[in-house]
């Protein structure tokens, strides 16, 4: 598992941490199938936009591990977040990152559609 950093836009807010926990899931590869709605859509920059929990999480199993990963801004408002950071991997490589997401619900505990830019 990567090294982690999280974000101080988290300490009171359940929703900015969901935000947080997510962006790491896309960026680590791994994520918990209750984050997300079984009809969601990732747009990503790397693939054409994939459809559905089980053809995300297959993405996700291809992604390539980053060594840290810090996380400067989570933020949400509504039914809607975002989460940006930086991701190092191992050969000392570093990446931008930014996650929007679409919640299914105003409660912000599971994503409807992701955007990312790299």
């Amino acid at each position: 598992m990567a090294q982690v950093q999280g974000s101080k836009d988290c300490g009171n807010s359940p929703k900015n941490k969901f935000a947080q926990d997510v962006a790491i899931a896309l960026e680590c590869g791994d994520a918990e199938p209750s984050a997300f709605s079984e009809d969601v859509i990732w747009e990503n920059p790397s693939t054409e936009p994939i459809s559905g929990k089980g053809a995300v999480l297959k993405h996700l199993g291809t992604r390539r591990r980053p060594k840290s990963v810090t996380v400067q801004h989570a933020i949400s408002h509504g039914k809607v977040g975002a989460a940006s950071g930086e991701v190092t991997f191992a050969n000392g490589q570093t990446r931008r990152f930014c996650h929007v997401f679409d919640f299914t619900s105003a409660k912000a505990n599971c994503v409807a559609v992701v955007r990312s830019y790299s």
